[in-house]
Formats: C-alpha cells, sequence, structure tokens
C-alpha cells in the first residue's frame, strides 16, 4: 500500500554524523532504506544548501530494495512494485533531481519477501520468497514462479522452513543466498538462531559456510563474499576458500541491509526487537561487554580500517530496518505517492 509524504512525525527525529554530508557529496550518491516495522521509506540526500535531505513515503511491510538504472523495485506486503525516475540528467523537481514514480505492481500475496534484485538480461525481478522458502519471479497470471530452493527443503510449503532472507549477485547473476538454519519444517528455523545460519551457492547447490548466527544481506563486492552476521552484530566476509566468516566491524545493532561504494560498505542497523525471535542471541552479550545501547540507523565502515566513520541514528517510532541501497549520481531523490495530486500531473511520454 503507498501512502502520502507527509512532514516528519513529532516522535521521529534522523540526525545525521558532523561528515555524513560531506561524505554523500564526495561520492555524488544518495541513500534509500526501508523499515517494514514502521511501513516507510526513506530516501536521504542533500539539499542546494548542502543540509540533508529526507524524504519518506509510506507503504504496509515494506523490505527488499534494489536500484537498476533508472528503476527502483520495492517489496511490500502483498505487492512488489516498479518505480521509474521520470527526471533526465540536469533536470529539477521542486529541488529535487530524481523523482520516482510508480509504474507497475505485481500481486504477489503476502509471501513474505525479502532481497528483491535485477539480473542481466532478464527484465523480471528476481525475489527471496521466503514463505516457500525459495527463489522466485513475478508472473502474469500467478502470485509468483519457484525458480530455486535450498537442496535440504524437500517441498515448496507456505511454512517458512529455513527463513531464506539474502540475495548476492555475482556477475549479473544470482549467486549466494543466506538463510538462518537448514531446517525443513515449518518455522524450524527459529530453534537455530545463534549458530545455524549458512550460505549457499546457488550454482553448485553447495553449503558455502555455516554456523552464523541469523545471517543477512550477502553482496558480492571486490572479489569478496561480504555479509551481516547479524546476531552477532558484526559485519564480515565470508573466506570462501575455508568457509570461514572474518568479521571487520561490530556495530552496536541488529545488521540488516548492506550496499557499497567506493571504499565504503554502508549498513543498516537495527534495535533488536524484545521477542522470541531475538532473545538469546550472541549481540546481547556482546552490546553488554562493550556497555552499548543498540541503535536503529545507518552506519558508514571504511573498508580500509574496519572504522565506522559516519552515521545517520534514527529515534523515535522507527526502530527497525531491512535494506539499504545507493542511488549513484543522484544528490536529493524523492517518489510520488498515490494520495495527492502529484499523481495526476506528474507525466511522461516515452518515444513513438
Amino acid at each position: 500500500m503507498v501512502g502520502d509524504h507527509s512532514s516528519r512525525p513529532d516522535s521521529l527525529e534522523l540526525s545525521g554524523s558532523r561528515q555524513l554530508t560531506s561524505w554523500l557529496l564526495e561520492q555524488n550518491l544518495s541513500l534509500a532504506f526501508t523499515t517494514y516495522q514502521a511501513g516507510k521509506v526513506f530516501w536521504i540526500g542533500l539539499q542546494p544548501n548542502g543540509q540533508l535531505s529526507v524524504f519518506e513515503r509510506t507503504f504496509e511491510r515494506c523490505m527488499g530494495l534494489t536500484v537498476h538504472g533508472n528503476s527502483l523495485y520495492l517489496s511490500t506486503l502483498y505487492q512488489l512494485w516498479r518505480f521509474e525516475n521520470s527526471l533526465s540528467p540536469g533536470q529539477d523537481y521542486q529541488g529535487y533531481d530524481a523523482v520516482y514514480v510508480p509504474q507497475m505492481s505485481y500481486i504477489t500475496g503476502d509471501l513474505d519477501i525479502h532481497d528483491v534484485v535485477m539480473a542481466e538480461g532478464n527484465p523480471r525481478p528476481i525475489f527471496v520468497n521466503t514463505l516457500f522458502s525459495c527463489l522466485a519471479t513475478v508472473s502474469d497470471t500467478h502470485s509468483f514462479v519457484p525458480l530455486w530452493h535450498p537442496p535440504f527443503i524437500s517441498k515448496l510449503a507456505a511454512e517458512d522452513r529455513c527463513h531464506l532472507n539474502g540475495l548476492a549477485m555475482r556477475d549479473g547473476q544470482p549467486r549466494y543466498v543466506t538463510a538462518v538454519s537448514q531446517s525443513d519444517v515449518a518455522d524450524g528455523w527459529r530453534d537455530h538462531r545463534s549458530g545455524g545460519g549458512c550460505v549457499i551457492d546457488i550454482e553448485s547447490n553447495e553449503i558455502i559456510a555455516t554456523g552464523l548466527s541469523m545471517p543477512h544481506s550477502p553482496r558480492w563486492y571486490r572479489d569478496r563474499l561480504w555479509l551481516l552476521n547479524s546476531g552477532t552484530g558484526e559485519f564480515g566476509y565470508i573466506d570462501t576458500a575455508t568457509g570461514q566468516f572474518e568479521a571487520v566491524t561490530f556495530c552496536p545493532g541488529y545488521l540488516r541491509g548492506l550496499a557499497f561504494a567506493g571504499d565504503f560498505a554502508i549498513v543498516g542497523l537495527s534495535e533488536p526487537r524484545h521477542n522470541k525471535s531475538f532473545q538469546g542471541l550472541p549481540l546481547d552479550a556482546a552490546l553488554a561487554e562493550k556497555r552499548a545501547v543498540p541503535r536503529c540507523g545507518i552506519g558508514v565502515i571504511d573498508l580500509r580500517s574496519g572504522d565506522l566513520v559516519h552515521s545517520l541514528r534514527i529515534d523515535g517510532v522507527v526502530s527497525e530496518l531491512y535494506d539499504v541501497v545507493t542511488i549513484p549520481g543522484v544528490r536529493s531523490p524523492m517518489a510520488i505517492g498515490f494520495r495527492s495530486d502529484e499523481i495526476r500531473r506528474v507525466i511522461s511520454m516515452g518515444d513513438g
């Protein structure tokens, strides 16, 4: 469901670290991230005066997010959306240099879609169908078309058996996935949260890493398979020769959402939920040992040092994030919703 942009409520505060705006300017990019807990997508950029630009839209249970050229794909409660940037390079709309307009929606049903990607040579999005423990794509006539499932899953059933969640691209094609466990029974992943997580190579069908704690957001970048070991609060990479997870940076939060730009990684931090799914994880002990309070927001990690050098802190009604992406070459993005007159007036004409 798409709602309207509105001014930030009194109970929501976003504050950037001192050099965050300078970093955005130097990298020539903006950011977008989702929070299914609060049902919002945020676009973060720079205003003409150099201050932080924050734009948000409301979507019910928004999660997976990917940018592919001028297109932005977003998974929500029962839909998968495609938005298009309606502005050409150099154009401006009320101070924004990218305007994402909704162009298409696939009705998928409530599949608990997590990561979404666009593969080379394939015009349709591919997504992690967490409910059915498989990778899938959209259909003109059905809720989804299954493409692949882990070797330990004996049947595609609406049971969220292993909590398949993350999908990494390599050489333009889906290649690696993360799962919280290797369980093959309904909701079985909940019994293996601390050390049952794994990474699977889609091409070979081999499990290449085990012993992870609720891993998320695998990404192939600079010849390494990076991921977030969410249950420990660690950002790092998988040594594909040994299958070991090599931690690079501890972050004070439950990590989900990972993107890269130059020498930097951008990660999403969430406050751990106070329920059985998030209690008793190694993250709790790590936070206590470091006398750290978990936070919600965005962290920028320098890959050369492993230091968390910039941050965007979020306080108030938003306490959990899911996905984060970069939008290269865009200074200040926004999006059009359905409940205002803007959707009636923003009209574009294609080539004849």
